[in-house]
């Protein structure tokens, strides 16, 4: 299915990734939100489970092999064209994740790769869903 302009929503995850005080965020690659900050991930592929996806868009992205734990956030995010139309629309799992060890490096959809701390993500432009998504998953015990 066309992630732009799809006939349904399109199911998405993304990963928060933990390291001491530190979460991955990623420079985007492509459309939608191209060079922005954001969580890493993507659309889970057919037959997959979500947690497999979350693991595989991470590998993919920033090269790290992530141990996969509770489910932070679900929610949508659609976005329309000016013609009212419906360009974007995802259904987003985000899980909190560690990654015990490995250098994180940019890979498929990411241009850029940093560990940022909570109060680090104005500085990078994250969007407010997705700094409180992050704070969430930094906040855990």
């Amino acid at each position: 299915m066309a992630k732009e302009y799809p006939s349904a929503p399109i199911v998405g995850v993304g990963g928060v990734v933990v390291r001491g005080l530190r979460a991955l965020i990623v420079r985007r690659a492509h459309e939608p939100r191209r060079g922005e900050w954001s969580i890493p991930g993507g659309a889970v592929e057919l037959g997959e489970r979500l947690t497999d996806a979350v693991r595989r868009e991470l590998r993919e992205e920033t090269g790290l092999t992530v141990e996969v734990g509770r489910m932070i956030e679900l929610f949508d995010r659609v976005h329309h064209d000016a013609d009212g139309r419906v360009r974007y629309h995802f259904v987003i799992a985000d899980f909190l994740c560690h990654a015990p060890e490995g250098d994180a490096v940019a890979g498929t959809d990411a241009e850029a790769v940093a560990w940022v701390t909570a109060d680090e993500l104005q500085a990078y432009g994250v969007n407010e869903h997705a700094a409180a998504v992050i704070r969430k998953a930094l906040a855990e015990p």
